[in-house]
């Protein structure tokens, strides 16, 4: 089934903190809602930190409505590069 990288950027000094956080939480909204994802947080650029999940395109559409993401690129997309 083919899967997308939902994307929550933060920024500025206390940004790894909240990414952190947030995944931690995106990842208790997949539990919760019954489905498989993989979550984390990465630091792309200095001062810049985001959350993320990668998810079966079947669950994309509840995961927008309810957490809005910032951005979604496919899972094998470069760094920077739009999925």
């Amino acid at each position: 089934m083919p899967q997308l990288k939902l994307i929550w950027d933060f920024f500025g000094p206390r940004a790894q903190g909240i990414a952190q956080h947030h995944a931690i939480h995106v990842d208790e909204f997949a539990r919760r809602e019954g489905f498989t994802a993989t979550t984390g947080s990465e630091c792309p650029a200095p001062g810049h930190w985001s959350a993320w999940i990668v998810l079966d395109d079947a669950h994309v559409e509840r995961v927008r409505a309810v957490l809005r993401p910032h951005r979604a690129v496919l899972p094998d997309a470069p760094p920077g590069q739009p999925g």
